[in-house]
Formats: C-alpha cells, sequence, structure tokens
C-alpha cells in the first residue's frame, strides 16, 4: 500500500516505469483468489498498458505533467468517460450510448498523466451505504474477509481496489457518506470537499442537493494531490500554491456530542478516545459542544429526503417500465420517493438554509470538528441481508454521521484511526464550506499526531 509520492519518487529515480506500476496492478485484479472480478465492472487492460507506456517515453525526455503522471488509479462506474457506457453498477444502463466525452474530472486526471485503469463497482445507482450490488457481486472487505463484511458503500469497488493494491488510489462520489464510509469500513483515507469545488458534470447523479467528488487513497497526501487536480484545471504541481500542514497546536476541535457519539459500538469508541488522545497530545485543544442543527436536520428528512425525492425523480420513468430489473432493496428504498410531499420537499430546501446559516454561527469558533466516521464496525453481508428490518437499521447507521455534512456543504475527511488488527475505524474531520485547503493543512496535521505511517493502520 504505498502512497502516490512514494511511487512518484520510484518513477522519477527510474527504480520502476509507468508500464511496471501498471502491470502489477492488473496482475492484482486478474488474481482469481483476489477480489478483482468483483471491484470492477470494466478494467482497461490494453489502454492502461499504452497509456503507461506513452507516459515512459514521455519521462524519458523529461515531460511529467505532475507527479500523479503514470500513477494507475481507479474510478467509480459513474463517471462518463469517452467510448464507455456509464452503468452506475446497474445492468439497466447496459445497452445506453456510450459517453461522447471525459467528465470534466477525468479529463483533468488524464491531463495530470493518471493512467484510469478501470471502472470499479458501486451500490446500484449510488443507493446505499453498504457497497453490496446484485448485480455485479459484492467485493469484500479487507479485514476479516473470511466472514464477508460489507466494504461500505456506495463507492465500495474503488475502495477495495485501494486496499488490495489494484489502484494506488481510486475517485469517488460521496452524496451522503460514499467517499468517507467505505474509506472508514476498509481502514484508509477519503475526502469529501464542498459541492462546488468539483465539476459535477458527467457524473451520473444520485441527489443535485447533496453529490460530491472525492479521492480515497493511502495517505492524505495523496488524497490532497487527487482533490487539487479535480478541482482546478491547472493540472501542474507549480501552477497551485501547496498545502502546508498545519500545527495544531492551540487549534480548537469541536466534538458534537449531538446524534454523533450515540449508540457507539466499544471498538469505535476505543479508537475514538485514543485519536482524542493523540490530538490532545501534541496541543489540540478539545471541546464537546451542542449541534442542535443535527438534530434538526434529521427531523427534518423525515418526511422529505433529498436523496428520496430526487433519486425518484431522475428514476421515475424506469421505476415504472424496468422495475424488476433493479436491484432489489435499491428500488424499494427509490420507490420512498413517490410519497413524500412536494410541500415536505420545499421546506427542506427552506430547513437546509436555515441550518446552513445557523451551523456556520454554531461552529465558527472551532478550527474544525472530530466524530467517528461511522458509529459501527462493518457488519457481515449475511447481518445486512437478515431481514428487510435490519438492512434499513443498519444502512441508516452507516450513514448517520456522515449524511448531514452532505446537507451542510461541509468538507470532510475520514482518517484511519484504528490499531494493527483491529476492526477498521475512521476519524471524521469536518472544516467549513469552501475552506477544504485549509482543512487539507489540518488533515495533515492530524494524520502526523495519529502516528500513521502513510496507508497504515495506527501504531502501537
Amino acid at each position: 500500500m504505498k502512497t502516490i509520492a512514494e511511487l512518484a519518487s520510484a518513477l522519477a529515480a527510474g527504480t520502476t516505469t509507468a508500464e511496471k506500476l501498471t502491470e502489477a496492478c492488473l496482475a492484482k485484479i486478474a488474481d482469481p483468489s483476489g477480489e478483482g472480478v468483483s471491484s470492477f465492472i470494466k478494467v482497461n487492460s490494453d489502454t492502461a498498458l499504452a497509456t503507461a507506456r506513452q507516459h515512459d517515453k514521455l519521462r524519458a525526455h523529461g515531460i511529467v505533467p505532475s507527479s500523479l503522471a503514470g500513477i494507475p488509479i481507479s474510478i467509480k462506474d459513474l463517471f462518463d468517460v469517452r467510448g464507455d457506457v456509464t452503468r452506475a453498477g446497474s445492468t439497466i444502463l447496459r445497452d445506453a450510448p456510450p459517453a461522447a466525452a471525459d467528465a470534466p474530472v477525468i479529463e483533468r486526471l488524464r491531463a495530470a498523466g493518471a493512467i484510469i485503469i478501470g471502472r470499479t463497482n458501486m451500490t446500484e445507482f449510488a443507493y446505499g451505504a453498504h457497497g453490496i450490488n446484485a448485480h455485479y457481486g459484492t467485493p469484500l472487505n479487507p479485514w476479516d474477509r473470511p466472514n464477508k463484511r460489507i466494504p461500505g458503500g456506495s463507492t465500495s469497488g474503488g475502495a477495495v481496489s485501494v486496499t488490495d493494491g489494484m489502484a494506488a488510489a481510486t475517485i469517488g462520489s460521496d452524496t451522503g457518506g460514499s467517499v468517507r464510509i467505505p474509506a472508514a469500513l476498509c481502514g484508509i483515507t477519503g475526502f469529501k470537499p464542498t459541492q462546488a469545488r468539483v465539476p459535477l458534470q458527467g457524473a451520473f447523479p444520485l441527489s443535485f442537493t447533496r453529490d460530491s467528488i472525492g479521492p480515497l487513497g493511502n495517505s492524505v497526501a495523496c488524497c490532497v494531490l487527487l482533490d487539487t487536480v479535480m478541482a482546478s484545471p491547472m493540472v501542474s504541481d507549480a501552477t497551485t500554491e501547496p498545502i502546508r500542514q498545519a500545527s495544531l497546536r492551540g487549534l480548537r476541535f469541536g466534538i458534537p456530542n449531538t446524534v454523533l457519539l450515540d449508540d457507539l459500538a466499544p471498538e469505535v469508541a476505543t479508537a475514538f478516545e485514543l485519536a482524542l488522545a493523540s490530538i490532545s497530545s501534541v496541543g489540540g485543544v478539545i471541546e464537546e459542544f451542542s449541534f442542535a442543527e443535527l438534530a434538526e436536520e434529521i427531523d427534518g428528512s423525515k418526511k422529505a429526503n433529498f436523496s428520496a425525492v430526487e433519486a425518484y425523480a431522475l428514476h421515475r420513468e424506469r421505476l415504472i417500465s424496468r422495475f424488476n430489473e433493479f436491484d432489489p432493496m435499491v428500488a424499494k428504498r427509490l420507490m420512498f420517493g413517490a410519497n413524500m410531499l412536494a410541500a415536505d420537499y420545499v421546506e427542506l430546501i427552506q430547513l437546509r438554509q436555515r441550518l446552513i446559516a445557523s451551523a456556520n454561527r454554531t461552529t465558527a469558533r472551532f478550527d474544525a470538528l472530530l466524530a467517528p466516521t461511522v458509529p459501527i464496525i462493518a457488519p457481515t453481508i449475511a447481518e445486512m441481508s437478515h431481514s428487510d428490518a435490519n438492512f434499513y437499521r443498519l444502512n441508516s447507521l452507516l450513514l448517520r454521521n456522515c449524511a448531514p455534512f452532505n446537507v451542510l456543504d461541509r468538507p470532510c475527511w475520514s482518517l484511519p484511526c484504528h490499531r494493527p488488527g483491529a476492526a477498521p475505524v475512521g476519524l471524521m474531520l469536518v472544516g467549513e464550506t469552501m475552506q477544504d485547503r485549509r482543512l487539507h493543512g489540518i488533515a495533515l496535521a492530524v494524520e502526523l499526531a495519529l502516528g500513521l505511517a502513510p496507508g497504515a493502520a495506527l501504531k502501537g
């Protein structure tokens, strides 16, 4: 699990090549004992190798667009790639026309030199935090694999592609936690930006109000690099002021004791307390506070929910004509939007604007907020499938801590904070809207304070 910086250094030193890196990833994907078949919906073997060879030739002539050049990454199956069908984890769209152009984020990644190694599996139409896919299989969580635990979703295949060395990093989407949840459950790093920073064009939508695009990788620096490339048409490292690691001494961290700390699994509570102790030990000032806006957001979403209403509107015709082709649990959840009233949806829009303004005032005194990314450890597939009631309960728990910050449009990190060998647990770091780059600097410092070697679990 090497970082992009380590791989880029090896490329620069000539101790490896883009072709060799790509071949190694493709070998991992093709390994019959691994998770490649369930992690990828399409593998770009020939084009990835051809692109790698091209970058090796360019490097030999001193042409290196960025430190991402020659690095194999995977992308979620909801991004448009010219010539590919965008299936969004469904079989319903398999006969759709191929994309006529790359999504802006794909175009920017290519310009920076990234090698797109393949399209990763996901919860169908991104509608679920679990990562289970009835059509293409479910990639297994790297932890406790014999018991077949979920990877988290909806960026399920992307997360596993990183943990299993099938890609150096991956690009996903986050509407209610779909980057942060699999990052937390699989023990890697993930970042959800402020929505407006990364263009959504060419990404199959779930909720236009809450959708965002973010990276998952083996370190904060990996994700910062990918976020910087996707958020800006300027792809050269020299064109963007570098992110500087903050000093945690004297920084104020708020811990919302409203909702986010309720009923934590013992493993999550222990890892979270150890993470707080590590931050405090280097001078971070930690304060619990009441964040009433979180409870208001949850209450306000009971009558109408952005994802439910907007996803139902998007899929309404398909639900009428092709209902039986959906994953049954996705179809059932999509149908919830059919019974939500327009008046309640309008009230929800108004509530959101009020809560954003109010939450900004409530958290203004903090440099960042801290919370567990997910209140539970990864359930098994069997637990998720035991009954509809169990499925809804666990899916709601997986989303609970992450989703409110999509409504509030805050940038968020999930950093691994578990001990080696323990169940993966994520530490969520939340910033202020459009203060993503400042939060990047804090995340770099928190990663260091946790004692994290890039891409590794917390040191004992």
